[in-house]
């Protein structure tokens, strides 16, 4: 599996303190509430995932990143937790899930959207939840990620860090993707540079989706606390049930 962008340790050790639990863990956390079995899609350093850990509940992370399961490994609490190394063929069709999470706008990397929602599903029971959240692609987010708009230095545990992005390209009018460079300047003067792609897709397109994979009941909202979705929503919070 690739580790791209998130093979580099330094970084992955910063990954928690600049995604810290918020209102889309408590979002996630109830929406596991009375599950049996809960699989993590792309749980990364599994920051949220240890905390679904719960008596008679079994918990699965999943992460394509060798890099960020390994960290995920050595955190308090992991070994409650069955982690897989993979992407969406290493999802079991088991038909036992109870829930499905994809958080951190993880199903945003994925360009094989449909393929991963039927791999999804079929690790679902009838009747079982995926949920997922995604940029809102009306927001247009990309347009300010700039030198100018994102530079910031800060000091951190690896050191003072000089950061910032560039966009590289916006092909949103084909097919949602947008290219992105992230800067990370070392004490050493090194400028570790991770490429990253995104597919900004409307509520329509997912939607579809999900409903071709076999879901149905497709919610969509714009904020963890069922907010109305608007163009000005930052964020598209989707919750469906497999038929």
């Amino acid at each position: 599996m690739s580790d791209d962008p998130y093979g580099d340790e330094q970084l992955v050790e910063l990954y928690d303190l600049d995604n810290p639990p918020g209102d889309d863990h408590a979002y996630y956390r109830a929406l596991a509430s009375g599950a049996r079995k809960v699989l993590d899609f792309g749980c990364g350093t599994g920051l949220l995932t240890r905390t679904l850990v719960a008596p008679g509940r079994a918990v699965i992370g999943v992460d394509p990143s060798p890099t960020m399961l390994g960290y995920a490994r050595r955190q308090p609490g992991a070994d409650a937790v069955t982690w897989i190394d993979g992407d969406f063929r290493a999802v079991e069709p088991t038909d036992d899930a109870d829930l499905v999470i994809i958080t951190g706008n993880t199903i945003m990397h994925i360009n094989n959207q449909a393929e991963v929602f039927t791999a999804l599903a079929n690790a679902l029971r009838p009747g079982g939840v995926i949920s997922f959240e995604s940029r809102n692609p009306a927001a247009r987010a990309w347009e300010q990620w700039t030198r100018e708009t994102t530079y910031g230095e800060r000091d951190t545990s690896v050191g003072h860090l000089v950061e910032w992005l560039d966009l590289i390209e916006v092909g949103c009018d084909v097919d949602g993707r947008v290219v992105f460079d992230a800067h990370n300047v070392f004490p050493d003067g090194h400028d570790a540079v991770y490429r990253n792609t995104l597919y900004f897709r409307s509520p329509a397109d997912i939607t579809a989706d999900l409903q071709a994979a076999g879901f149905t009941n497709v919610t969509v909202h714009g904020g963890w606390h069922q907010e109305p979705a608007t163009d000005d929503s930052r964020l598209l919070i989707f919750h469906a049930t497999r038929s």
